[in-house]
């Protein structure tokens, strides 16, 4: 059976909790702190600030430039607190994001915690060590980069 694995960012950020939750909760900015050469887009229309129940749709490109369908539903949300996604359909075994926001001195400290799963039991667990884990980091780097542009 494959293992369980997890990663955990946090980042500060010099902004109102107001004005995190505006931008973080809605998933349509999701595409503006993902790396391009994933070609993220959102399917899904009319998007604006997650509630818990939302089903999400996702194209994404992780392997080779090819596309994979993703569906994540927001499971929980706690205004101006926390907000978790889940995936319903992709392509991981389990998904689990959780996105906390913390009002600290000078700003909000944001962390993100995901617990994921890979198919495939021992060949998921070789694909996590070669480039899963890997690219997971890239991403969550990026984005933090990406967020410290925008704000």
């Amino acid at each position: 059976m494959s293992k369980v694995y997890n990663l955990k960012t946090v980042q500060f950020l010099p902004i109102s909790i107001e004005k995190a939750w505006e931008f973080f909760s809605n998933p349509i900015n999701l595409s503006k702190i993902t790396p391009e050469k994933l070609k993220f887009k959102v399917l899904t229309e009319n998007l604006t600030s997650v509630y818990a129940g939302q089903i999400i749709e996702y194209k994404v490109h992780p392997i080779l430039g090819i596309p994979l369908y993703w569906m994540t539903e927001i499971t929980s949300v706690e205004y101006h607190k926390f907000f978790v996604d889940n995936q319903r359909y992709g392509p991981y075994s389990m998904w689990h994001h959780q996105h906390h926001f913390k009002v600290v001195e000078g700003g909000i400290e944001m962390t993100d915690i995901v617990h994921y799963k890979l198919p495939f039991w021992f060949l998921g667990d070789i694909a996590n060590v070669l480039f899963v884990k890997t690219q997971l980091k890239e991403i969550f780097d990026y984005r933090i980069k990406a967020v410290e542009k925008i704000f």
